[in-house]
């Protein structure tokens, strides 16, 4: 008897928000991607609605920032 392997794990795109799939801007992964110092974040200096950070799937939690326009719209 075979046995099912499991799915892979879909793959996050840490520089795509993981709501609407746009680029997120995360200072983060530019500095990693181009190597120069960036200034902090947009999102550290914003509060998220824990309704909004609900919606992100659970594989890109931690993996991938929201983006400023899911963040604005979620702000009202």
């Amino acid at each position: 008897m075979q046995t099912a392997m499991p799915a892979p794990a879909p793959s996050v795109d840490p520089c795509r928000c993981p709501l609407c799939g746009q680029p997120n801007a995360c200072a983060n992964e530019i500095a990693r991607a181009t190597g120069q110092a960036q200034p902090p974040c947009w999102c550290t200096a914003v509060t998220f609605a824990p309704a909004l950070l609900a919606r992100v799937p659970p594989e890109a939690q931690g993996r991938a920032c929201i983006c400023t326009a899911c963040a604005g719209a979620a702000a009202g």
